[in-house]
Parts: structure tokens; C-alpha cells; sequence
């Protein structure tokens, strides 16, 4: 009988063991951020994935002159677009656009990318993004960090051109410096002011060039979300 007891006590050591091992809580490693998902996380990205459509009115405005502005209507889940500028409008879908799309999709990349630039930073996976480092933004002078995304010589429709992107401690954008295939000396240098929070997604709805002369902004934004889950809300959350 001895080695049949022996025998029982070891399985239910055994089984003791294996019981124990599997109540372990078994701990993931969080990781870490990315100074580009830090910025676009600070902005609303994770609210993006809920996005349906969006619209929006790109102009600019130079002293007392009003720009007539470019109305855009997105539909980022499908990637159809609808670009009205005065009696003219146009209806593509970016996959599968012909040469007489070249001039409108041209014009849909760059309002686009004034408008929801903080995602821009996690999309164009193909750029490349600098380590952070203080600096003194050109507009207000003040002590930011900077980043500089650099895009490759190759592919879209600016290719080789350089942004160095002001932010402050909460990873909001402040200012940027655009510099045309990496020049040394800034092309354009705005501000970004004027967020407005449109159902999570934050907006700088105001870019005023060094000076205050000019003014390239955004109106009738609105972001429509998901029905499945929130209904429908396009307008801005005050």
C-alpha cells in the first residue's frame, strides 16, 4: 500500500503546483508611447476610429479680404471625397482616381493635412520623426519642444519637404515651420490657435502667419461619428 500513497501524494503535489501556476497574474509590459502617438493621442486620435465623415471649409484670409475657401466632404472609412470650390465640383474615390482627380486630390492632401496634421504624425509611416529637443518658437517666442518630420525624396506630391512641429506639455501643437524640400530657411511659419473640440477630435481652427496678416483657418467643421455606437453629433462640443 506504501507505493500507492506515495504515488497519490505526488500527484496532488503535482496538481497543487500546476493550480498555483495558473492563478499567477500574468502582467502585459505597457508600451510605451511614441513622442508622434503622445501628440496625436493629446488631439482626439482615438476617437478617430469611430469617424464616419468629415466636413470642412479650407480659406484664407489676408487683411480685410475673405477668401472664398474650398468645402470638403470625407468619407474616411470608404475614402470618397467631394471638393466644392465655387461652381465647381468634383466626386473621387481616392483608390480609384483617374488624371482628371490629380488637381482636386492635390488640393484635399494639403487642406487635409492643416487640418488633422497631430494624425498625420502616425500615418505617414513613411517619414521620418526627430528625437524631441527645446526650443524657442518662431511665432511667440516662447520655450517649446520641437519635433521635425522629414518626408522621403520619393512618392506624394511634395516629396523631401520638412515640418518642425512646437508643442507644449500637454503634447497640443502650438506652432510649426513648413521648409520646402529641407531648405534651411522656413517657407511658411503659422500658428495653430483657436481649438475647438469637435466630438473628441481637437481642431486648431486658426493659422496666422508670422505677423497677423494672414490668417488661414478652418469653417463648418463638422465630424460625424458612428450611429452604431453614438449616434449621430457633427457639431462642436462647447
Amino acid at each position: 500500500m506504501k507505493p500507492f500513497f506515495s504515488g497519490l501524494i505526488c500527484l496532488l503535489l503535482v496538481f497543487s503546483c500546476k493550480t498555483e501556476k495558473n492563478e499567477t497574474p500574468i502582467t502585459e509590459e505597457k508600451k510605451e508611447q511614441t513622442i508622434a502617438e503622445k501628440i496625436a493621442n493629446a488631439h482626439g486620435f482615438e476617437n478617430w476610429k469611430n469617424v464616419e465623415e468629415v466636413k470642412f471649409t479650407f480659406k484664407v484670409d489676408r487683411d480685410t479680404i475673405k477668401g472664398k475657401g474650398r468645402s470638403w466632404i470625407w468619407n474616411p472609412k470608404q475614402d470618397n471625397v467631394t471638393m466644392r470650390a465655387g461652381e465647381t465640383t468634383v466626386t473621387y474615390n481616392r483608390s480609384q482616381m483617374d488624371s482628371t482627380h490629380i488637381s482636386a486630390d492635390r488640393g484635399f492632401i494639403n487642406d487635409k493635412y492643416w487640418l488633422l496634421v497631430p494624425f498625420q504624425l502616425v500615418w505617414d509611416t513613411s517619414a521620418t520623426i526627430s528625437k524631441p529637443q527645446k526650443a524657442e518658437s518662431p511665432v511667440a517666442k516662447e520655450q517649446l519642444d520641437m519635433i521635425t518630420i522629414l518626408y522621403a525624396n520619393q512618392g506624394g506630391y511634395t516629396p523631401g519637404d520638412a515640418y518642425d512641429i512646437y508643442y507644449d506639455d500637454n503634447y497640443m501643437i502650438k506652432e510649426w515651420v513648413f521648409r520646402k524640400g529641407n531648405s534651411v530657411e522656413p517657407t511658411l511659419t503659422n500658428t495653430f490657435e483657436n481649438y475647438i473640440d469637435y466630438n473628441g477630435i481637437k481642431i486648431a481652427t486658426d493659422h496666422k502667419k508670422d505677423g497677423g496678416s494672414v490668417d488661414l483657418n478652418f469653417t463648418e467643421v463638422r465630424i460625424t461619428l458612428s450611429e452604431l455606437n453614438y449616434g449621430i453629433a457633427v457639431g462642436p462640443c462647447n
